[in-house]
Formats: structure tokens, C-alpha cells, sequence
């Protein structure tokens, strides 16, 4: 696997909800790949414009999660993610996230959240997990309109 990742960076979630939501610094934007916002809806039992708008010109992401009134994810409640289990991909990698350069891919990370410097050494097996999750996630499926 090609990538890199931060070999001293330590982090433990502390779980208050900072990356789940705007703040004064930062407008989140919350992105899903079709697959993950056919989870949610069947997990939740609602269509997927109930909780996502549809986006153009983000591919591979097809929408974008709504918030609340106050810049919240509508699944976080009491700090607490009401859809974890299928909580999508951008999540699960919060504070970090995988860009590419030069056809080399290369995690970073935040120091916006207070978890970052708190904890263990994340090693290797901790991002080479998250990496196979990703390319997992972002493999090209097509549905019957031929969309992928």
C-alpha cells in the first residue's frame, strides 16, 4: 500500500462532538458516497432527501449531509452519533483524512480537535485499516440508472 501517514501523531476521541457540526472557524460539509446514504436511509427508515441534499461536481460523493438550525449533523444527538454503525466515511476518519499527490496517497489530520495529542502512537495497522477501508468504500459500483 502506498501511502503515508504520521508516525508520532497521538489520538483519542473525546467524544464532544466538535466534528460534527460547524464552528466559528469552520463550515463542515458532511459528504456522502451514493452507498453510504442508501445505508443510512435503510437504517433509518427515511428516504435519502430527508437527511441529504444531492450535490453535482464532488465525485465520488453524489450528496451532502443537512444540518440543523445550529450547523449540527441531524444524527448527532447529546454529542453522540445516532447512526454510528453507518456513519459515513468522512466520519470514520475524523480528525484525519486521505488525500492524494503525485499518484501517492497521504493521511492527515487536524489539530482543530481536542483528541489529537491525547492517547496512544497511532501505528501503522491503525491507517493501513483506514486506507483499505477507504479504497473499499470508493470502489466503483453501478446501480440499475448505470449511475455509480
Amino acid at each position: 500500500m502506498n501511502f503515508d501517514y504520521p508516525t508520532t501523531v497521538r489520538f483519542r476521541c473525546i467524544k464532544c462532538g466538535i466534528c460534527c457540526g460547524d464552528t466559528k472557524e469552520k463550515n463542515r460539509h458532511i459528504l456522502l458516497l451514493r452507498r453510504e446514504a442508501e445505508q443510512i436511509s435503510k437504517a433509518t427508515s427515511q428516504p435519502t432527501s430527508k437527511f441529504a441534499v444531492k450535490i453535482e461536481g464532488r465525485a465520488p460523493y453524489r450528496y451532502e449531509m443537512k444540518k440543523t438550525e445550529d450547523g449540527k449533523c441531524m444524527f448527532l444527538g447529546n454529542n453522540r452519533c445516532t447512526i454510528y454503525s453507518v456513519r459515513p466515511l468522512i466520519c470514520r476518519f475524523y480528525p484525519f483524512e486521505l488525500s492524494s499527490y503525485s499518484g501517492k496517497y497521504r493521511f492527515l489530520y487536524t489539530e482543530e480537535c481536542p483528541g489529537i495529542n491525547s492517547g496512544q502512537v497511532l501505528g501503522e495497522a491503525y491507517f493501513r485499516r483506514m486506507f483499505r477501508l477507504a479504497r473499499a468504500k470508493h470502489r466503483p459500483t453501478t446501480d440499475s440508472s448505470g449511475e455509480s
